[in-house]
């Protein structure tokens, strides 16, 4: 697993909990060290322990802890580049969703080794959308759904988000995560500017 990945869920849980929370998630994971480098390569394993030890010491569900991430990853002012990326993926919440199958290789372009979950999305008529996401860490698409509450948010848009489980049942690693647009002007979003300004 990219270090960029396990120090974002390093980052999310001391930024949301406070950096004692972390120091028991790391020691209950027994990590061995204080903080995920960037840049490093890790194994799967060891993030799975974190994300197992983070359930145990915040005494919450996996899939709410991994929601709870998502949603962080678009929200945070600390992570506003990762927002501006996924915004460059179009003008709406509709051109969004048609641009996350675009979304690793876009990654790639800023990080080459990156690897980001798989993304098929697939139209169900009127409205109605189905993401299905792959990726070695179980619960992707639950990161996938807090992701996308907070992306709707972002553009105004009134959008029903629920996660469907694994796609064909258990054994297969990819997970469903489903996307009804119910208005998309319903409410004013975030403001975005194509050029970053400073200051």
């Amino acid at each position: 697993m990219h270090g960029l990945i396990n120090r974002s869920i390093q980052c999310f849980l001391r930024d949301t909990y406070g950096p004692d929370i972390w120091a028991l998630v790391a020691a209950e994971a027994r990590l061995g060290f204080d903080s995920f480098e960037a840049m490093l390569s890790y194994d799967t394993a060891l993030t799975e322990a974190v994300i197992v030890a983070a359930t145990r010491v915040l005494d919450r569900p996996r899939d709410t802890v991994l929601e709870d991430f998502g949603t962080y990853l678009v929200s945070h002012p600390n992570l506003e580049p990762l927002r501006r990326l996924l915004r460059f993926g179009g003008m709406t919440f509709e051109e969004f969703l048609h641009s996350l199958e675009d979304l690793p290789e876009r990654g790639r372009l800023a990080v080459p080794d990156l690897d980001l979950p798989m993304l098929v999305l697939a139209e169900r008529g009127g409205e109605e959308f189905t993401l299905t996401c792959s990726f070695p860490l179980a619960g992707v698409g639950h990161v996938m759904t807090g992701l996308l509450r907070a992306m709707a948010d972002d553009y105004g848009a009134l959008v029903l988000i629920d996660t469907c489980g694994p796609e064909g049942g258990p054994q297969d690693a990819a997970e469903v995560v489903s996307v009804h647009l119910l208005e998309r002007g319903f409410a004013k979003g975030r403001r975005f500017d194509l050029a970053d300004r400073a200051g």
